[in-house]
């Protein structure tokens, strides 16, 4: 006999037809005090390298949970299944995919994990490119070129099954000695705003949630040591730290927010409830999860001493405003579950969490009824035969790597050039320093094979990193290549660095030209000299490398200074001796055919320095971004005039700036200036001027920079061609925070300054603002018009 009762409805949030918010609060009507503080966690996890699930992972902070006991109450995500150990792409979306059957089988409501990684360079897993760290991406001035990057780097993230991507890092470099400059994007709130918030519009295009970090504040620490306190005023905070992330969260729509470690006049970040909430939610509409930083509640408690226990820590971060705790479960766990039924912790801020959390599910689609756990890039594969899927997925496709190299040649940095380069083919060229042969000389500390793989010596990079040496002997088939190290890096070598000098400086006598690779080697937590937990006490170069540079100049030979670096440093006598200067900021797999292409001049050289370079070591913390009193003066014996400022770059053509038309010299504080001028490019090849737009406040109500950067523009030009650049400035971007706290444009002098770079100003305009000051918002202006017009040959009629 046939049953034809009506079959049970769907519960109203598997309804794709109602809003994600109320798919959640039906959902959160139905669940268990358990179930929902099960949803604000992480578990770490490693892929399986046979496909089979994930296995949490043993870590110092915390022992590995117990899956058997938490499943069946829900998990809200998988910490890193990708970046953990090195898995075969294919078998580590099969080992997710079987992990997030197993979530969702055993939970009564078939809510599978958000699963999320690092991407900061590229996605950190085993095979995947290596892009550029994001100080390249800021010595690019390109905004347009990162978002295309970060697009890329999210189909990847989502092709494999991962949901969330722990980027970009929109810190402002306040101390070039702090390890972590590398993951930063520049020392101008403007430069790293602009290019962040493309980050995250590429990486969110590909349906990825981007994160912005770490808010609020965390490269200003004391000394540039990592996660030492902060001290800064309101204003600094204000005017410095925070338009980065305003811009992302206005113009990007990140979906989610990282906490910093570090506290501000004793406030921790996570514990900071009018940043986290009242700023972030309640001012710019936010409406995102915030999540924490790694073990960052945990650390209210047993670092700042703000809380008595994980318990008191965990009721702490959650009022504030973190809603996610990661990587792994431990405050939000039973901490914060004893914390409601204890009633220290009413349930509606558990609720308000999990809110958040669900409705980031349903937009990703994993509260659907019709959710699958087998991602884009084993649709057609079987599962049932692991074996054959290895090698099924490619992470470092060509298209990948074109954009890589794009990417790497226009984040070089020309910063000296006497007239040798680019390089004639040279009979004999003395390749000498510790990066000269080292593949991984060209990656960041958040590489998957620098941040993983140096855990596993014995497994295969996974990707093609070509050494200097080899992409010179590529780069110049017709010349004699000597390659001698001289030193190491950081100097550790047994005392074995006097006979390496000298047998560098004879190489170098015997050569045409000496090309010295001094820099870096990225690591974590001091076995690097960059990177997280690698901050220096000065900047001089690190080990002995400054020797070898003084011995290699006193050789008399000409030398080309390359550097593959994650931070700047002092460059002694190479500002003044030295033939040429290139500086890359680990400019990721491609990196070395890209510095040797700019050393033969195959690449005409368009980066732009997006960190001074200091003259002398010991004068951080100091950026060009600093007020009357912090320039150089008769009243101190130290001064911090870089060697090469902010936005400093050269390349192989030469620009004309001229017809300068003034066409609004004066506004209202409501108004805007409209200006023009011509930009022809008067050498022999294509290349790409940086026009860069510098406003100085001579007087102000509180004190100002001498000049800030409020916008920029990549202009590229054939050989003899002109172009008009038309601007127009509203007068918000005179902004700043006045005694009162607020947003304010003064009305007064001020002039504008239309630069090569910080120090290189081309044309010079005086403005005036008139009427009375205004009070701006988050809705203000943040950009200029910048308009480019192609102009007709001189000689054309």
């Amino acid at each position: 006999m046939n049953d034809h009762r009506n079959p049970e409805p769907a519960p109203a949030w598997r309804d794709t037809s109602l809003a994600p918010e109320a798919r959640a609060d039906a959902l959160i009507a139905a669940m268990t005090l358990r179930e929902k503080t099960a949803q604000l966690v992480g578990i770490w996890v490693g892929a399986d390298a046979d496909g089979e699930e994930v296995a949490p992972q043993q870590h110092e902070m915390e022992p590995p949970p117990d899956l058997d006991t938490l499943l069946p109450f829900g998990l809200g995500q998988l910490t890193r299944p990708f970046g953990t150990a090195p898995v075969d792409p294919a078998l580590g979306a099969l080992s997710l995919l079987r992990t997030q059957q197993r979530i969702a089988a055993a939970n009564r409501f078939g809510i599978p994990a958000l699963a999320h990684e690092e991407c900061l360079a590229g996605f950190a897993a085993w095979g995947a490119t290596a892009y550029p760290v994001p100080l390249s991406w800021g010595a690019t001035f390109n905004p347009e070129l990162v978002r295309t990057m970060a697009a890329a780097i999210g189909r990847d993230l989502r092709s494999v099954g991962v949901h969330q991507g722990l980027a970009p890092v929109l810190d402002v470099v306040r101390d070039a000695r702090w390890g972590r400059v590398e993951e930063t994007i520049g020392e101008d709130p403007y430069l790293v705003g602009t290019v962040a918030t493309a980050y995250v519009q590429g990486l969110e295009s590909a349906g990825v949630v981007a994160t912005l970090k770490h808010f609020a504040g965390y490269s200003a620490s004391r000394a540039g040591r990592n996660l030492a306190p902060v001290s800064m005023g309101p204003r600094e905070r204000a005017d410095v730290i925070l338009p980065p992330f305003e811009m992302a969260v206005r113009e990007g729509r990140p979906r989610s927010v990282m906490h910093a470690y570090t506290d501000t006049d004793g406030l921790p970040s996570a514990a900071d409830r009018d940043l986290l909430t009242g700023l972030l939610r309640d001012t710019w509409g936010f409406t995102g999860t915030v999540v924490a930083d790694y073990f960052g509640i945990a650390f209210l408690h047993t670092l700042h001493g703000v809380a008595e226990d994980r318990s008191a820590a965990a009721a702490l971060a959650l009022e504030s405003g973190v809603d996610v705790e990661l990587p792994t479960v431990d405050t939000f766990g039973q901490p914060l579950f004893d914390a409601v039924v204890s009633g220290t912790v009413p349930e509606r801020l558990i609720d308000r969490a999990l809110r958040r959390v669900l409705v980031q599910k349903a937009e990703l689609g994993l509260l659907d009824a019709d959710w699958s756990p087998v991602p884009a890039a084993l649709a057609d594969a079987d599962p049932s035969e692991p074996r054959a899927l290895r090698g099924l997925i490619d992470l470092d496709r060509p298209a990948n790597r074109a954009l890589a190299a794009e990417l790497a040649q226009q984040a070089v940095v020309l910063l000296r050039n006497d007239g040798l380069l680019p390089l004639r083919e040279p009979s004999r060229i003395a390749l000498i320093g510790p990066n000269a042969d080292e593949p991984m000389a060209v990656l960041g500390c958040y590489s998957f094979p620098v941040h993983v793989g140096s855990r596993h010596p014995d497994t295969p990079l996974g990707i093609g990193l070509p050494t200097l040496r080899e992409a010179l002997a590529a780069e110049f088939p017709g010349s004699e290549l000597c390659t001698v190290r001289g030193v190491t890096v950081d100097g550790e070598d047994g005392g074995e660095d006097t006979a390496g000098i000298a047998e560098a400086v004879r190489a170098a006598e015997r050569a045409d030209v000496v090309v010295l690779a001094l820099g870096d080697r990225a690591g974590l937590f001091g076995r690097g000299t960059s990177g997280e937990g690698c901050d220096v006490a000065s900047l001089e170069l690190p080990g002995r490398q400054g020797n070898l540079l003084d011995a290699v100049l006193d050789a008399g030979k000409p030398v080309v200074v390359t550097l593959l670096a994650g931070r700047p440093y002092a460059l002694g006598r190479a500002v003044t001796e030295a033939a040429g200067i290139v500086q890359c900021f680990f400019p990721g797999e491609a990196g070395t055919e890209a510095l040797a292409g700019v050393l033969s001049g195959r690449v005409n050289p368009s980066g732009r320095l997006p960190v001074s370079v200091p003259a002398h070591p010991g004068v951080q913390p100091s950026t060009y971004l600093a007020a009357r009193l912090a320039q150089a003066g008769g009243v101190s014996s130290t001064d911090p005039t870089p060697a090469y400022g902010f936005g400093h770059g050269l390349g192989y053509s030469e620009f004309a700036w001229s017809g300068l038309e003034v066409r609004e010299a004066e506004t209202g504080t409501d108004g805007a200036f409209r200006l023009a001028f011509d930009l022809r490019n008067t050498g022999p090849r294509a290349g790409t001027e940086v026009v860069q737009l510098y406003l100085h406040d001579p007087v102000a109500s509180v004190v100002q920079p001498v000049q800030r950067l409020i916008g920029y523009r990549r202009i590229p030009l054939a050989a003899g061609a002109t172009c008009r650049v038309e601007l127009t400035v509203p007068a918000d971007l005179a902004s700043f925070t006045s005694r009162d706290g607020r947003r304010i444009v003064e009305p007064g002098a001020l002039e504008l300054r239309i630069s090569a770079s910080s120090s290189d100003p081309r044309l010079t305009v005086p403005l005036r603002l008139t009427g009375r000051a205004r009070a701006l918002d988050h809705t203000r202006l943040l950009h200029p018009t910048v308009t480019v017009h192609d102009l007709p040959p001189a000689d054309t009629p």
